[in-house]
């Protein structure tokens, strides 16, 4: 019995394996996946750390150093030098950033070379109104009357983040 076995098993063929079908299945199946896949683009929004609002010692006249301070129930638009400047309270629709553009727009006008800003939040502002507020700071839409296009003018891009200071 011994010597049937051994016969047998002498005859037995070495099998390979044929991955052929798998090959073609990988040349289609890799290109589609490439073709289809859909890549996602982050945007990236370079911040700045608040200044210790020293003014530089060889200014000629004091240079407007912009804050914008979120409330829960107002928008304070400021200079740290002299003060606040205006508020702009709510809506009952939540924040009026309309009337924020539009006053960032006057205060553009009078600083066209100012490009930074510091924007400070009480605890309790949500990443949605902090983003929002961004968006108003940075650009200016308006729409063009003559094309019926909407116009974007940078405002104040370079953005400083840090916590509002309470109130007194």
């Amino acid at each position: 019995m011994s010597l049937l076995r051994s016969r047998g098993h002498r005859h037995k063929e070495v099998v390979e394996l044929n991955i052929t079908a798998f090959m073609n299945l990988m040349v289609i199946l890799v290109p589609f996946l490439l073709i289809t896949a859909v890549f996602s683009q982050v945007a990236i929004l370079d911040l700045n750390l608040p200044t210790d609002g020293a003014p530089p010692a060889d200014a000629a006249e004091p240079e407007l150093r912009l804050e914008i301070t979120v409330r829960e129930d107002q928008i304070d638009v400021g200079d740290r030098g002299t003060g606040l400047l205006t508020v702009i309270g709510n809506t009952p629709d939540g924040y009026n950033f309309a009337e924020l553009g539009d006053y960032l727009e006057k205060v553009k006008q009078r600083f066209p070379d100012k490009s930074d800003a510091t924007l400070l939040l009480e605890p309790d502002i949500s990443y949605q109104t902090l983003v929002a507020v961004m968006d108003k700071v940075r650009v200016l839409e308006r729409l063009d009357s003559t094309s019926n296009r909407v116009a974007s003018y940078e405002l104040f891009p370079e953005i400083s983040i840090g916590d509002a200071p309470l109130r007194n």
